[in-house]
């Protein structure tokens, strides 16, 4: 029996339609083309559309029904009216007809819809066939979304693995990790492997795992260190780390954690030799750092005279030579000394330390320099010492306006600005402020359209580009339709 040859890929035709549609009339065609589609169009031969259907009632409030006796064209947003003479023209030359998707404009912002334009009879008819797309364009925002929360999720996951293996790696203390169930080594650090080696006459990774961790043991301690091992997976907590020693005799102190990971009970063995020593830390070279840093530091006395000064704030001041600033109260490379430099000494009274203090630096030449200090209190022997440290923020301050000072980002940088210009200015900068703070409400709440933020904002289009640009917040081709 010879089996029917498989079906083509692509789309398949009705087989014999003048057989199969015999007889349908125009009623039966109404009603299933504004059945099966949630827009059907009527176009004429000049683009004009004759008559109109809506399948669907989630566009009942859009005007669709005013469309009649309108050109197509006049219906559909600017950026999508060079798609819909495309979409006639292939119509009219008979090419292969395709989807386009164009936008129209409504009282509830722009309705996408896909669009399929066949022909319809020898005048030059054609329907229009179309999809309402709001419901797949949110699907897909809500997918990107999720897609870019899983990459950030992933990134953080390696990072946080990275930093885990450098760890494991560099401890000078040998760490296992042993199957709770099996007593099997699953992950050795190269100090176990250092110390477990020789047991099995190789230091390798691949030699350590897979081994149960008792045959590694002197036989006489084998059974304690089982028992050990039980009670910690019991729940029990051993009071301190507990000596056992290896096949070859050498003794060992090791201390057992229990944790579980993927719903498997897992130990971290840490393990010493008798009589390990850990080594001292070396000391820091703290001054060589201090000196070498890019950050400004300084260091005052209880009157807030400076002692000890880096390259860096020379750099920052512009003075040639340290002997210079040594000596000198710190409130003299203030803008506002009598005001800031008091802030700055309540705020270490009060609490010991300071956090990102904005404020302006005067330089040797008579310029300011926009920077922020963090400071510390610290009484040593009795006498009293602040450390500064001063970062530079000019770079990131923005576009600075025609008096020199940097338009605020936040509320909050609105009242840094009393004092260094005037309040009329300040209006105007809250005004600036207020403006972008309501485009980003409107873009975030319309999912970045654009057109549909500026009929909220009660703006015309080409304004809100304007304003766009104007706050920098335009991006390349973002005006432009998909």
């Amino acid at each position: 029996m010879d089996l029917p040859p498989p079906p083509s890929p692509g789309p398949l035709p009705f087989r014999d339609p003048q057989e199969s549609l015999a007889g349908l009339g125009s009623d039966s065609t109404a009603r299933i083309l504004a059945a099966s589609n949630d827009v059907t169009i009527v176009i004429d031969r000049d683009g004009v559309i004759r008559d109109i259907a809506v399948g669907s009632t989630e566009l009942g409030d859009d005007p669709f029904a005013g469309w009649i006796d309108r050109p197509f064209i006049d219906t559909v947003s600017q950026e999508s009216r060079a798609k819909v003479q495309e979409m006639l023209q292939d119509v009219a030359s008979r090419g292969t007809p395709r989807w386009r998707q164009v936008n129209h404009p409504a009282p509830k912002g722009q309705v996408p819809v896909r669009y399929l334009a066949m022909e319809a009879g020898e005048d030059g008819r054609v329907i229009a066939v179309g999809r309402e797309m709001r419901a797949a364009l949110q699907v897909q925002q809500r997918l990107i979304q999720l897609q870019q929360s899983m990459e950030r999720d992933y990134v953080r996951l390696r990072e946080t693995e990275q930093r885990y293996r450098l760890l494991f790696d560099q401890s000078s203390e040998a760490v296992l990790i042993v199957d709770g169930q099996t007593r099997r080594i699953l992950e050795a650090n190269p100090a176990a492997q250092s110390l477990l080696g020789p047991v099995l006459a190789g230091s390798s990774a691949t030699a350590l795992v897979g081994q149960p961790i008792p045959s590694l043991m002197s036989p006489d301690d084998r059974d304690g260190l089982l028992q050990h091992m039980g009670a910690v997976l019991a729940g029990a907590s051993p009071e301190g780390p507990r000596a056992f020693r290896l096949a070859d005799g050498r003794e060992f102190s090791l201390a057992a954690t229990l944790f579980r990971q993927q719903r498997t009970t897992l130990l971290l063995l840490r393990m010493q030799s008798a009589g390990q020593v850990e080594p001292a830390p070396a000391q820091l070279p703290l001054e060589a750092v201090l000196e070498r840093i890019p950050d400004a530091f300084v260091l005052l006395d209880r009157t807030g005279a400076i002692r000890a000064l880096n390259a860096a704030f020379l750099d920052l001041t512009g003075l040639p030579r340290a002997e210079q600033a040594i000596g000198e109260p710190f409130a003299r490379f203030l803008a506002r000394p009598d005001i800031d430099f008091d802030l700055m000494l309540g705020q270490l009274r009060t609490d010991g330390s300071l956090r990102n203090f904005e404020t302006r630096l005067r330089t040797r030449h008579g310029e300011l320099e926009d920077v922020e200090v963090s400071a510390v209190s610290v009484d040593q022997g009795g006498e009293l010492h602040h450390g500064l440290a001063i970062r530079s923020i000019a770079r990131r301050l923005g576009r600075p306006d025609e008096d020199g000072a940097a338009v605020p980002r936040s509320v909050e940088q609105l009242t840094e600005l009393v004092g260094r210009i005037a309040l009329k200015d300040i209006v105007r900068e809250s005004t600036d402020l207020i403006e972008r703070l309501c485009i980003e409400a409107a873009l975030r709440y319309t999912s970045n359209n654009r057109a549909s933020a500026a009929e909220i904002l009660g703006l015309s289009r080409q304004s809100l580009y304007s304003k766009l640009h104007r706050h920098g917040m335009a991006t390349p081709g973002a005006d432009a339709d998909d």
